[in-house]
């Protein structure tokens, strides 16, 4: 691994055993884009052929007019100097201009990676792990700095890159766009994939060919949203889960963002990736300098499950931090869908009792514990006890679970406010609302200014007061409401372009005091659900609920497109109750945990309600999650058979020695008088021999050429063929 420059040709190669990054400096003194893709060989000098030659209607400068910027590859390419396509910036100065033109002054390349100031990023262990190169261009007419940050990692296919934009005259500058990444493709037969969704059915996979024009995602939430997710995969047309070129994409970023490509009519492709730049402005006085979040670049020449195996890897070792890194989760037991808001101390400790007997290792109170909290109209933002609920406060229960045997968690909103609230009363300033103008509200509640200090300063506070005075291991950071109405009160006018994004730089900022402070904790991220599952929350807590619809069937196809971007272990999938809440489905209990244990896993229902069958069938689950959860959290995971594509679904994981492997098949309808059904496995040792569920022997080569099969010797399914069943194989090596 290692960044080569070719002083002569003025060229950058990136590579390690996988990929390689070639970088150039155009004949203008811009930094363009040569190459990025399956490793070639580190000395070999790429020309850029299809940057030159005239082109009827293209633009050049009488100093070289065979070179034309619209024909040219660019690594952070402007508009508006002959270059017509989507840019990376726009920047816009004093005296009205926002032409631009940066060309190559420096640039540095040394071992290790820098953090981003305020952001999130991919972090080293030690500094061989990776190598940095920073380029350093300037517009001395403008007084414009840009350092573009290229990372390039030693065991990963994986580059990332974020741009730090500084003013370096005595004008003030206007940032209105700044985004984290351009890359230009030779051509444009690709498939874009995205993961979309809404509450309840998040991060779905849905692709389309790239064709001349602008395939785009966007969030102006305020959050990375259930809608869409920051995180695209570009693929060739012929490749799927074993085979074939992509590249996977993830912003590491929580707010406002777009992912865009564009197609253009000469057979080029260009992919940026950002900060969205609507109601965006980012006023820079002289000496100061403005970060982008960083982007990460994933490469794989095998396949679609190649790359989300390397990205589950990255994610978990340069990613997360917590004391949880690389290690088990633990089972949870959380009374939401058990009680809801409507619960007392001895209620709460019937419960965790009854979760201490099944085996489960930490118990956690949701949402109603505090101020006013009854219903949804009122108490947020008041982050104290309600000492008619917990007479004993936090501490007083904290204790009694721990003196059970259970860790204790604790479920907080500390982004919103209700207008019922002495928060809210001392402060209507610290809302976000236009002046004069009505407020939208969801969820009965309003959303707090982040983007102010002292706002942060007091949730900060009051959080800490709580926690430093109870036992507390695990915190369920929840957010349940988009930003509308985004003005800061008090504020300038020319700041309050700064807004959406100083809003996530606040919450950022809350996450690492209170990491600092409780080093202990186990933050689990959440949004209504998965409406804020991204790179850039996973930097601070290290799962997230996948979804707020824990219905078995839908968790599936739920859960197998969040795998194609994160890992297993980042993935908040627990067992509720039945009936379900979202779709009133009824699905076994054996079923529901079926899929659960491909997650963090844990019980979102009251124990003591259950059968006393369904109950010892709960205790032999965590049994057997606590004998496999680091397989099924940190094992390579396979996608066997889509959800999306049949009515059958399959994955399995295998751990890292490759001497056990955990297989998951979901079915949806029953079908009658089923055909012959083999299940074809992945990635186990060829020359090994395993059992199937404690019986039989077999090759592993023959396990993944002829598979296993899915029905009985009847002829019926392993569950009787039954609506919506499930079947779990273990495979052990003998």
């Amino acid at each position: 691994m290692g960044i080569i420059f070719h002083e002569e040709e003025k060229q950058f190669h990136l590579y390690n055993d996988d990929i390689s990054y070639v970088i150039g400096i155009c004949p203008d003194g811009e930094v363009g884009h040569l190459y990025y893709g399956k490793r070639i060989h580190e000395r070999q000098i790429v020309k850029a052929y299809q940057t030159r030659g005239v082109r009827a209607l293209c633009c050049n400068r009488k100093e070289d007019e065979n070179y034309t910027k619209e024909m040219a590859q660019l690594e952070y390419p402007a508009f508006g100097n002959g270059d017509f396509r989507t840019p990376a910036y726009e920047i816009l100065q004093e005296n009205g201009s926002r032409v631009t033109d940066l060309v190559y002054v420096s640039h540095r390349i040394y071992a290790g990676k820098k953090g981003i100031p305020g952001l999130p990023a991919s972090y080293v262990e030690k500094d061989s792990d990776a190598t940095t190169l920073e380029i350093v261009c300037e517009d001395a007419v403008a007084g414009i700095r840009v350092t573009l940050f290229y990372t390039i990692w030693e065991q990963r296919p994986v580059v990332c890159r974020h741009a730090r934009v500084e003013n370096m005259g005595k004008e003030m500058l206007d940032v209105r766009r700044a985004l984290s990444l351009c890359l230009d493709l030779p051509d444009a037969e690709y498939t874009w994939m995205q993961f979309q969704g809404a509450w309840a059915r998040e991060r779905y996979p849905m692709e389309r060919d790239l064709s001349a024009g602008i395939t785009e995602i966007e969030s102006m939430r305020g959050h990375s949203s259930a809608n869409v997710n920051p995180f695209v995969i570009i693929k060739r047309k012929d490749t799927n889960e074993t085979q074939g070129e992509a590249m996977g994409f993830h912003l590491v970023y929580s707010g406002n963002f777009v992912a865009r490509a564009q197609a253009d009519t000469y057979g080029k492709l260009r992919f940026v990736m950002g900060i969205h730049p609507q109601w965006f402005s980012w006023n820079l006085a002289a000496g100061e300098a403005f970060d982008t979040p960083e982007a990460i670049l994933s490469y794989s020449a095998s396949g679609l499950n190649n790359l989300s195996q390397s990205i589950h890897g990255f994610l978990n070792d340069h990613m997360v931090r917590s004391p949880y890194k690389n290690k088990p989760r633990p089972i949870l037991l959380n009374n939401w869908e058990a009680t809801e808001m409507n619960f007392d101390e001895e209620k709460i400790l019937n419960i965790a009792r009854k979760g201490k007997e099944a085996g489960v290792e930490l118990f956690v109170l949701d949402d109603g514990w505090f101020g006013a909290r009854n219903d949804d109209y009122a108490g947020l933002g008041d982050w104290f006890v309600n000492a008619n609920k917990l007479p004993n406060g936090i501490y007083g229960l904290s204790k009694k679970i721990n003196d059970m045997g259970l860790q204790f968690g604790l479920w907080i909103e500390p982004e919103m406010v209700n207008e019922d609230s002495e928060l809210y009363r001392a402060h209507p300033d610290w809302v976000l609302g236009a002046p004069n103008r009505p407020r939208t509200l969801g969820r009965h509640q309003m959303v707090l200014d982040y983007s102010k200090p002292e706002v942060v300063d007091c949730i900060y506070k009051q959080l800490y007061d709580v926690i430093s005075n109870a036992s507390i291991h695990y915190i369920k950071w929840d957010m349940n409401r988009s930003i509308t109405e985004c003005y800061s009160l008090g504020v300038a006018p020319e700041e309050q372009g700064k807004v959406y994004h100083k809003y996530i730089l606040g919450v950022y900022s809350l996450y690492e005091r209170l990491m600092k402070a409780f080093p202990q904790i186990l933050f689990e991220s959440c949004a209504s659900g998965g409406a804020r599952f991204d790179a850039g929350m996973l930097y601070y807590a290290p799962q997230a609920w996948c979804s707020d619809d824990t219905d078995g069937h839908e968790r599936v196809k739920i859960q197998y497109g969040t795998s194609y971007g994160y890992p297993i272990a980042s993935i908040g999938a627990h067992v509720s109750a039945a009936p379900n809440q979202q779709t009133g489905r009824f699905i076994t209990i054996g079923d529901r945990a079926n899929i659960a244990c491909f997650g963090t896993f844990g019980y979102e229902l009251d124990l003591n309600e259950i059968s006393d069958e369904e109950f010892a069938e709960v205790q032999k689950q965590i049994q057997f999650m606590k004998e496999y959860r680091e397989v099924f959290q940190y094992g390579k995971l396979y996608r066997l058979q889509s959800p999306f594509a049949k009515d059958t679904a399959a994955w399995m994981v295998v751990s890292q020695d490759q001497a056990t492997a955990l297989v998951g098949l979901y079915r949806g309808c029953k079908i009658p008088n089923v055909g012959i059904e083999l299940l074809r496995l992945q990635g186990l040792d060829a020359d090994a021999v395993y059992t199937v569920d404690g019986s039989g022997e077999f090759y592993g080569d023959y396990l993944m050429a002829s598979g296993i099969p899915t029905i009985d010797v009847s002829g019926d399914w392993f569950h009787g063929n039954e609506d919506f069943s499930t079947k779990l194989f273990v495979i052990r090596k003998k």
